[in-house]
């Protein structure tokens, strides 16, 4: 796995942000020059919703956005749900968002191109938060990068009966019982599983990758689909693997180094395309 150590070519610091459960440890990571019109990133660690820490960035796809583009990236410590379950995460990493919406110009970010990605959990969490950010209107975002998802509570088709590397079946259910745990599964907020939206309409461009042989390949492809059916633009690739998230287990894999080229490449594009000017709305939208 890489190692989750800072890297020498790459600023780091510590910062606290204010929320309504009092405050929360993130990492900042920034180049070693003072960033001027960056973009902006939060960056959302996985785990299964129940492990994992804001260290992890270290050894993620957002290192390179730092070192090769330039980018800002936060990376909060959200609260994992064996000891505080849904809505503790998204209430977190969406005060994360709104956070350094605030603090774009002291850390030399772009307003217009706030950005939110993330792996596993963290993916399912980045594509909760710009659901949240756009049904409130607090805060525009501009790309969203939810790398091989954590998206459906319920079964689909590659995580029933999984046996896959890293991630399978029975420490999915596990998961997903810890998280939504005192939960009415059968009124299930999309904040909570992003993959029970209904309305895609007016989310941010997508870009994401998933193994074929892992358990989220399904409803990823599902994801994507709707997104794309409701005018999103949104790009999967696919890899051949049963790995969950086989680019940071086994970084000097070729397929991992296709897959950080490919990620790279889609990311450059979306810096040069995508922008989403900040602007608030005062009517709230309520998806189901």
């Amino acid at each position: 796995m890489r190692p989750m150590k800072p890297d020498p070519g790459i600023r780091v610091q510590a910062v606290r942000i204010p929320t309504e459960n009092g405050g929360m440890s993130a990492l900042l990571l920034s180049p070693l020059a003072a960033p001027k019109n960056a973009a902006g990133i939060l960056w959302l660690h996985g785990g299964g919703y129940i492990a994992g820490m804001k260290e992890m960035v270290h050894a993620s796809r957002a290192v390179d956005l730092v070192k090769k583009f330039g980018a800002v990236v936060l990376s909060p410590g959200y609260r994992l749900a064996l000891k505080a379950p849904y809505p503790a995460a998204i209430d977190d990493c969406y005060a994360a968002l709104l956070y350094l919406k605030a603090h774009a110009a002291a850390f030399g970010v772009r307003s217009d191109q706030l950005m939110v990605g993330g792996e596993s959990a963290g993916g399912g969490l980045g594509a909760a938060v710009c659901i949240r950010a756009r049904d409130e209107g607090k805060v525009s975002v501009a790309f969203q990068m939810p790398l091989y998802p954590m998206l459906d509570d319920r079964d689909t088709e590659s995580s029933r009966d999984n046996r896959g590397r890293v991630w399978n079946t029975r420490r999915n259910h596990f998961a997903w019982r810890l998280y939504l745990r005192g939960t009415d599964r059968a009124q299930l907020s999309p904040y909570a599983a992003p993959a029970r939206l209904t309305d895609f309409s007016h989310l941010p461009p997508a870009y994401s990758f998933v193994g074929d042989g892992e358990p989220f390949y399904a409803e990823a492809v599902r994801y994507f689909e709707r997104l794309r059916a409701a005018g999103v633009p949104a790009e999967l690739d696919v890899y051949h693997s049963d790995m969950h998230a086989f680019d940071m287990m086994r970084p000097d894999d070729v397929l991992s180094i296709q897959a950080a080229e490919a990620f790279n490449t889609r990311f450059a594009d979306a810096q040069a395309r995508f922008f989403a000017p900040q602007h608030e709305i005062q009517e709230e939208r309520h998806d189901s």
